[in-house]
């Protein structure tokens, strides 16, 4: 079964990457990427 992963940017909330994970971990994971409306790269974070 498979778990929908939206990712938001730290910096203007903006939610712009969705991925698939198949496993369920209770941390949630932060990663680099490219935010349209910030125009930058920022630290984008796991939400619900």
């Amino acid at each position: 079964m498979k778990n929908k992963i939206i990712w938001a940017c730290s910096d203007c909330g903006s939610r712009n990457y969705t991925t698939d994970n198949r496993e369920k971990s209770s941390e949630r994971l932060t990663i680099k990427k490219y935010c349209k409306s910030c125009n930058a790269h920022t630290v984008h974070q796991q939400t619900k």
